[in-house]
């Protein structure tokens, strides 16, 4: 990404966003206070909002697409959680389902963890588990990129465990460059590579997570006193003292 702007009429959302080359195979943390500019730069890199600066994409094989999952999922009610990973498999392919498309789709069901839920109706689910539905509508595109709009935000703290360890197998696994807005920063310290520090739609800070996750960057950022402290297995943890 470079210098990448953004605007809504005439308030700039986003301007002169870059980074450093990001590769496939790692989990990006896409981090800012609420209205820093987070699902801006996902509507900007996906090329839904027009504005100064370029995404470079390097590589990029078009038969494996950029998948994004919104804030707002969108999923139909009227299908059942099978129709509806299938019809996200099928975007941009062939009509024709083929047998390779289903063992796809209950693979994808399988690895999120939601097979139990295949013939429910979407209408039915709770939104923790629509949201995992949607995870699941992502992945099943098989995506070179996969832009995550806080993945998260409507799932209990075990199944926010259990995805974001999905996530992060399945950038190691199979070299997805993965970028997820999120709030916790816990999470993203225990999960993520590198991060990307977004504040009144400018980059406070890039790179490595551990690196740039210091209580300087939270007091500028969140207004926050904090601590980074080691805790078990070599990991680091956030301890807020106060809050300005």
């Amino acid at each position: 990404m470079e210098k990448l702007s953004a605007a809504y009429g005439q308030t700039t959302i986003l301007e002169n966003v870059s980074t450093d080359t990001l590769m496939g195979g790692q989990l990006v943390a896409l981090l800012g206070p609420n209205a820093a500019g987070k699902s801006t730069l996902f509507r900007r890199i996906l090329g839904h909002l027009k504005g100064a600066g370029t995404v470079h994409l390097e590589g990029h094989s078009k038969d494996r697409p950029i998948c994004h999952m919104p804030q707002d999922t969108g999923v139909s009610a009227a299908l059942s959680v099978y129709e509806a990973v299938l019809l996200s498999r099928m975007q941009g392919r062939s009509l024709r389902v083929a047998d390779e498309d289903l063992a796809q789709v209950e693979n994808t069901l399988q690895y999120i963890g939601i097979s139990a839920l295949a013939q429910r109706n979407i209408a039915d689910l709770s939104g923790g588990q629509r949201q995992l539905v949607s995870a699941a509508q992502a992945i099943v595109q098989e995506p070179e990129i996969l832009l995550l709009d806080e993945p998260t935000s409507a799932l209990d703290l075990h199944r926010q465990i259990d995805l974001l360890r999905i996530l992060r197998n399945l950038a190691d696994e199979h070299k997805i460059l993965i970028i997820l807005a999120m709030h916790d920063l816990g999470h993203a310290l225990r999960f993520t590579d590198q991060a990307i520090v977004l504040n009144k739609g400018t980059v406070a800070a890039a790179g490595l997570t551990n690196e740039i996750l210091k209580p300087q960057l939270l007091r500028d950022v969140y207004q926050v006193e904090a601590r980074i402290e080691p805790c078990q297995r070599g990991r680091l943890q956030i301890i807020i003292d106060d809050v300005a």
